[in-house]
C-alpha cells in the first residue's frame, strides 16, 4: 500500500473510483435498452476526437468529448426518426470512427504508442487536469442517473407506456446517449475505448444475478464497478500488468461468481419445492 503515497497513483485512484461507478451507473440503462453495443459503437467515435485532439494539438480528453456527443446524438437520431435501424447504425460508428481514428492518427504522424494509451488505457500516466475533467463528468453522469432514475427506467422498459406518462421520450433518449458518450470518455483513460463498453455491461449483467428490483441492480452494478477499477488497479501494480485489462477481467470474475450463486440458488430452490409440497 506504500504505493498509494506516490501522486499519480492518488490520481490513479481517484480515477478508478469515478469511473468505476460511472460506467455501470450509465451501463444499466444502456442494457435495458437492448443496446450493449453502444459502448463499443461510441468508443470507436471517441477515437476519432482522440486523433482529431492529437491532429490540431487540442487536448485529446476534450475532442473526445465533442465527437462522442455528437456520434451519440447522431445514432439516437437516426433510431428514432430516420430509416435506419439500431444495430445498423452502431455498425456505421464501428466502421466509420475506427477508420477516421486511424487517418488522423496518420496525418497528424503520431505513433501506434501513443494510440495505445486511449485503446488500452494509461491510468497511471494521467495528469491532474485530466483528472479533473473526469472527476467532474463523472461526478454528473452519476447524478444524472441517480436523479432521473425513474423516468429513466421508465422510458427503458416501455417507450410507449413512458409517453403515456408525459415522459419526453425522445429527449430521455437521447439523454441516455450523450450520458453513455461522456462516460466512454471519462474511462478511456482508465480502461481504454476498446474495453470501456465491458465496464459498463459487465457490472450490470453480475449485478442481474443477484437482485430483483431495478433499483437495487443499479446501485449493485455501481458497488461492483467500484470493486472491479479500484480492485484491478491496485492489483496491476502488484503483478506488473496493464490496469485497463485487470480490471475487466476482475469484472468478468465477479459476474461468472454472481452467476454460478445464482445457478446453484436455483438449483436448490427447485429440488426443495417438491418436498415442501407435499409437507404442507
Amino acid at each position: 500500500m506504500s504505493v498509494l503515497s506516490y501522486a499519480f497513483m492518488q490520481y490513479a485512484l481517484v480515477a478508478a473510483v469515478i469511473t468505476g461507478l460511472s460506467a455501470p451507473a450509465v451501463g444499466t440503462f444502456v442494457v435495458q435498452r437492448r443496446l450493449a453495443l453502444l459502448g463499443d459503437g461510441l468508443g470507436h467515435v471517441a477515437l476519432t476526437g482522440v486523433a482529431l485532439g492529437l491532429l490540431t494539438g487540442v487536448a485529446p480528453l476534450a475532442t473526445a468529448v465533442v465527437v462522442a456527443v455528437g456520434g451519440a446524438i447522431l445514432l439516437e437520431v437516426l433510431r428514432s426518426i430516420g430509416r435506419t435501424s439500431g444495430d445498423l447504425a452502431l455498425a456505421m460508428l464501428f466502421y466509420g470512427g475506427l477508420a477516421g481514428g486511424v487517418l488522423l492518427t496518420n496525418l497528424a504522424g503520431e505513433s501506434a504508442a501513443v494510440l495505445n494509451q486511449y485503446l488500452f488505457g494509461s491510468i497511471i500516466t494521467m495528469s491532474r487536469a485530466d483528472l479533473a475533467v473526469v472527476t467532474v463528468l463523472g461526478l454528473v453522469v452519476i447524478a444524472t442517473t441517480v436523479a432521473l432514475r425513474p423516468q429513466l427506467f421508465a422510458l427503458c422498459q416501455d417507450e410507449s407506456q413512458a409517453r403515456v406518462m408525459g415522459i419526453p421520450v425522445r429527449l430521455y433518449g437521447m439523454l441516455i446517449a450523450v450520458l453513455a458518450a461522456v462516460t466512454i470518455t471519462v474511462a478511456m483513460r482508465t480502461v481504454g475505448l476498446l474495453l470501456v463498453s465491458a465496464l459498463m455491461v459487465v457490472p450490470v449483467a453480475a449485478a442481474q444475478q443477484l437482485t430483483r428490483s431495478f433499483r437495487s441492480t443499479h446501485l449493485a452494478a455501481m458497488g461492483i464497478g467500484l470493486f472491479s477499477a479500484v480492485s484491478g488497479l491496485l492489483v496491476s501494480v502488484q503483478i506488473d500488468t496493464q490496469p485497463g485489462p485487470t480490471i475487466v477481467v476482475i469484472a468478468l470474475g465477479v459476474f461468472i461468481v454472481a452467476a454460478l450463486a445464482h445457478g446453484l440458488t436455483h438449483v436448490r430452490s427447485r429440488q426443495e419445492a417438491p418436498h415442501g409440497r407435499g409437507t404442507a
